[in-house]
């Protein structure tokens, strides 16, 4: 299990605006001091064109018990999003997949500052949920999720609105390709 304090102290890349790196820096301070850093998120699709979610643990410090995209992480330090995306996917899920980019997304106060490369994947490989990160996980159909955003936003992230506000169409449209 990974404690927090050690999760604080991960050194991640700090950016500028054109998401170039200007330095470094642990998760805590580019927290504490809203610095612009790098991010992933991956939307997991089943060949029923279902998009797999999941719930934050409680223990995580941002979000706890929020539904957020399939698999989200931060870039470490010197990592291509590419290479973050399928560590990502494999730590949280416990799968492997061909991933797509989807569109990024520059830092905002909605991604908490993160510069977010989206990706897509098509899979029905069994996921197996990190239960350090993630409560709990499932498919979802796009309508139903749609709906249940509007009924209830307060119990997604501000990022995965925001990525599904951006992007739901074309998550629509990517759905209806088969596995």
């Amino acid at each position: 299990m990974t404690r927090l304090s050690d999760v604080q102290n991960e050194i991640y890349d700090v950016v500028d605006e054109a998401d170039q790196v200007i330095g470094q820096a642990t998760r805590r301070e580019i927290h504490q001091k809203k610095l612009l850093h790098r991010s992933i998120h991956i939307l997991v699709f089943n060949s029923q064109n279902q998009v797999f979610l999941q719930k934050r643990a409680m223990v995580k410090d941002e979000n706890p018990g929020l539904w957020d995209t399939s698999s989200a992480g931060h870039v470490d330090s010197g990592e291509s999003y590419d290479d973050c995306a399928h560590r990502e996917l494999w730590e949280e899920l416990g799968i492997k997949a061909i991933l797509k980019p989807l569109e990024k997304i520059e830092a905002c106060q909605e991604t908490y500052q993160e510069h977010v490369q989206i990706y897509t994947c098509r899979t029905n490989a069994q996921i197996k949920i990190n239960l350090d990160e993630i409560s709990e996980g499932k498919y979802f159909d796009l309508k139903v999720l749609e709906s249940e955003i509007q009924k209830k936003p307060e119990q997604f992230t501000s990022s995965f609105k925001l990525i599904f506000k951006k992007y739901g169409s074309v998550l629509s449209m990517n759905a209806s390709i088969k596995l």
